[in-house]
Order: structure tokens, then C-alpha cells, then sequence
């Protein structure tokens, strides 16, 4: 499995998660996952 998208399935996972701060924590670490895709790691 690739870099980025074990990067974008941890950040959904933590974008769901019902605790404070893991909702932008997620979504910042699902972004990097995307940008990692987009540069070809």
C-alpha cells in the first residue's frame, strides 16, 4: 500500500472520530495524503 493512501484512510479515520480536535486533525492529514498522491509518493 502506498505512503499516501495510508495517509488519506488514517485522516478519514480520525475525520470521523466523535473526539475534539481529531475533525481538522483528520482533515489536515487527509490533504497531506492527497498532496503526497498528487507529488507521486
Amino acid at each position: 500500500m502506498r505512503t499516501s493512501t495510508i495517509l488519506i484512510l488514517v485522516g478519514a479515520l480520525l475525520f470521523v472520530l466523535p473526539v475534539p480536535g481529531t475533525f481538522v486533525l483528520g482533515a489536515l492529514v487527509a490533504l497531506a495524503g492527497l498532496a503526497a498522491r498528487l507529488f507521486g509518493l
